[in-house]
């Protein structure tokens, strides 16, 4: 695939019909296409061959898990893990050429996918004060170019480390052991915007943070649901465990607004049937809710069974009740008042299809229920979560075979970053046991989460912001006022594979730091060194990349740790940085002695496919919270009203998307061609407001009196539910107010923004 030299031409947009199947071949031609163009033939083959290989590299993208390592395919990938790879492993670098070549300036008015195409940053660059252009800076210089800001602070809680879901356990743990030697927790990171309202909920319910389900679980249960969630784009392997379900006889229920291929069919390109046959059909039914609706849906299917289960029908578990949980009664006597026309108008549901939903979960005695960011991301997602665990608990589904909960994280480690403490709010035992195994004295005090961050760089209340990978500006909200907020930093350092809009939006000094990609060699120390990164279900394995590295000056994410702590604070610190770098076993031995559940972690991750973590309530029916019981949680209805003239906005990706990188400008499952700018509404709804096919308005959005702007996007009629839109992001991040969040975690409600569209003027 050729670099582009031109930027997007938003007038070559063509607009076709959905797609009705997810994958087949076409998937593999895509995704084949991509990594030969980016990569070559030979460099190609040898990634895709060792991806999500037991002796190979875990993928960069999604965090879906791995089967057992004698029942993967030998092609263990799907085409936007494919993607994702040819990203990283382009031929195609960024070195000090282009940068003179290109001004800070004229980057900034490049598309994001036009820079990420741009290919691999080969050798640290600096932006001095006052520069237009990035320069090459040697490694040495630039480590201790951070080392004087950070020695300089007058306070270590004016600096913040954010990090992304890509690093790996070794460089996590390093990274948040540097961070509180430093004396903060300001810890932010890309939990913070897209299940941290999951793990809220379930902290809060069933005392642990993360999922209560395996991949087993998923094969054999009887009824799995998908809620908020497109599988198909953002996490296709999930389509061959749906699919060994349904052979296993599961049904599955989708709940989304939009009727996504990937839930309705899967056309596995690796059997028969999907490469000449018509596929697998996936969703027995398609719940098409309203936006923000799924709280008030979940209490009709908990009423519903509730009064079946008075009537006699015996659909709860009441011995699981009266042993391991608390609250039934009063969570119960809260849906017995539940005002079904509230339901209705919340969810656009009719009163057939909410009976057809709680009938499916009436039949069904082992139920997994799977959720995304289409549940995580409104203000109320902390008590939909809530009464998504309540329905569970009612019938007994967590802590048993086939059943369970299971929130799917969007990014490859973001859950095994958690593990290894890079959380602003880290729990006292956990701080304790990293003061006593390196004789530190960790702050107690909770740092800034991501919105706080950014609250504090407009403030100028922060001087120095380190991101270890991501891109910052463009997935956080309220682009705007994080864009002028970046701009408030003495210094801004990304430790960053390629260019993104976040290098361009920088502090009086900045600096890009390049580091290994997880499908590279990584000979630091003068030995060949490998990974581990956790899964969404909490499964642990190594990683070992396969390629020869971009650029001889890269340097991996643990040395970059490393190298800065040693500059930072003199090699005669307590903690054995230069140790630790040499030897990544060194980390693992002490994250065996510090991280819960982690004990003899070094020989754990030598076996095959490693080893998943303690769960107390997967494992036992154990709950650690407060009372030692799970928690029923009653919780308000609330409808989200629009004013006449408006819609309910949610964000979303592409199918050629991954987070903020853009793979390309198609989204072929929902018809879309070479363009990006569009904006899904109901035709009835663009009828109503006087526009047609092909028009092109601007969404505008208002909050607490500010209007915000996203300008020029196509009209395209979709079917999803009267008074809903739909619209891709990082476009549409201007449009979400950085005080807009979930109540009770404080992620991002960037599901639920109300806009018009306003027609733009013709042009003479």
């Amino acid at each position: 695939m050729k670099r582009p030299s031109d930027d997007v031409d938003e007038s070559r947009l063509e607009v076709g019909p959905p797609a009705d199947a997810a994958a087949g071949v076409t998937g593999v031609r895509v995704a084949l296409e991509h990594a030969v163009g980016q990569m070559g033939a030979t460099r190609a083959a040898s990634a895709l061959t060792k991806l999500n290989q037991a002796d190979g590299f875990d993928c960069q993208g999604c965090a879906w898990p791995d089967p057992a390592p004698g029942e993967r395919a030998h092609a263990e990938f799907c085409e936007n893990g494919a993607k994702a790879v040819a990203e990283e492993a382009t031929k195609a670098h960024v070195d000090r050429d282009f940068f003179a070549a290109h001004s800070v300036e004229d980057l900034r008015g490049r598309s994001e996918y036009w820079l990420g195409k741009q290919g691999r940053i080969v050798e640290p660059v600096v932006l001095r004060p006052g520069a237009s252009h990035y320069e090459p800076i040697d490694w040495g210089e630039a480590f201790g170019l951070v080392a004087e800001h950070l020695r300089a602070l007058d306070d270590p809680d004016r600096a913040a480390f954010y990090t992304s879901g890509k690093t790996s356990n070794e460089a996590a743990f390093v990274y948040q052991l540097f961070v509180r030697s430093l004396g903060t927790n300001n810890l932010p990171d890309c939990s913070n915007m897209c299940h941290e309202s999951s793990g809220t909920a379930l902290t809060d319910t069933i005392g642990v943070g993360k999922g209560s389900v395996t991949l087993g679980d998923i094969h054999d249960a009887e009824l799995i649901v998908v809620m908020g969630q497109n599988p198909g784009t953002n996490h296709p392997r999930m389509l061959s465990a749906l699919e060994v379900a349904k052979r296993n006889g599961a049904r599955i229920v989708s709940i989304n607004p939009l009727r996504e291929p990937g839930t309705m069919r899967f056309k596995n390109p690796q059997k028969p049937r999907g490469v000449i046959g018509k596929g697998t059909d996936l969703a027995d039914l398609h719940v098409p809710v309203r936006i923000n609706g799924d709280l008030a849906l979940f209490q009709a299917v908990g009423a519903a069974l509730l009064e079946a289960d008075e009537r006699g029908e015996q659909v709860l578990d009441h011995d699981f009740i009266a042993a391991h949980t608390e609250g039934f009664e009063a969570w119960a006597d809260h849906l017995r008042g539940l005002d079904l026309e509230a339901v209705h108008r919340a969810t656009g549901i009719d009163e057939a299809t909410i009976a057809a939903v709680v009938d499916e979960f009436k039949r069904s005695r082992r139920t997994v229920i799977c959720w995304a960011m289409g549940i995580t991301q409104h203000k109320n997602a902390v008590a939909t979560i809530k009464e998504i665990v309540n329905v569970a608990l009612a019938q007994g589904n967590i802590g048993k075979p086939g059943a369970g909960v299971c929130p799917v994280r969007g990014h490859s480690n973001v859950q095994g970053d958690r593990t290894m403490g890079i959380w602003e709010r880290s729990p006292d035992a956990f701080l304790d046991a990293l003061d006593a195994e390196f004789s530190i004295t960790s702050p107690r005090e909770h740092g800034f989460d991501t919105v706080a961050t950014i609250e504090a760089l407009r403030d100028g209340h922060l001087d120095v912001f380190f991101a270890m990978g991501g891109n910052f500006v463009s997935a956080a909200p309220d682009t705007a006022v994080v864009e002028a907020a970046m701009a408030n930093a003495a210094l801004t350092v990304h430790v960053a594979t390629k260019l993104n809009r976040s290098h361009l939006a920088h502090g009086r000094t900045a600096l890009i730091l390049p580091p290994l990609g997880r499908s590279e060699k990584d000979r630091t120390g003068g030995r060949e060194q490998r990974v581990t990164v956790e899964d969404s279900m909490s499964a642990v394995h190594a990683s070992r990349g396969p390629l020869e590295p971009a650029s001889p000056e890269l340097r991996s994410e643990v040395d970059i740790v490393c190298s800065l702590a040693l500059a930072t604070f003199g090699e005669g610190h307590v903690v054995p940085w230069d140790a630790m770098r040499r030897d990544y076993s060194e980390i693992r031995r002490r994250i065996g002695r510090v991280v819960p559940g982690c004990e003899g972690y070094e020989e754990l991750v030598d076996r095959p496919g490693g080893f998943t973590l303690p769960h107390p309530p997967r494992d036992s029916r154990t709950f650690p919270t407060a009372r030692g019981k799970a928690v029923f949680s009653p919780s308000p209805l609330e409808v989200l009203d629009v004013p006449d003239g408006h819609l309910l906005l949610q964000t979303l990706r592409s199918h050629d998307q991954f987070n903020t990188t853009i793979y390309g400008l198609d989204d072929r499952y929902r018809g879309i061609t070479g363009g990006r700018r569009v904006v899904f509404v109901h035709p009835d709804d663009l009828r109503d407001a006087g526009l047609a096919d092909g028009d092109r308005v601007d969404l505008v959005s208002l909050w607490r009196g500010v209007e915000r702007r996203a300008a020029d996007f196509r009209v395209v009629p979709y079917d999803q539910p009267r008074g809903c839109a739909a619209a891709y992001y990082p476009e549409t991040n201007p449009l979400v107010p950085l005080d807009h969040m979930a109540d009770g975690s404080r992620q991002p409600a960037s599901k639920s923004i109300i806009i018009r569209l306003e027609p733009r003027k013709a042009v003479a």
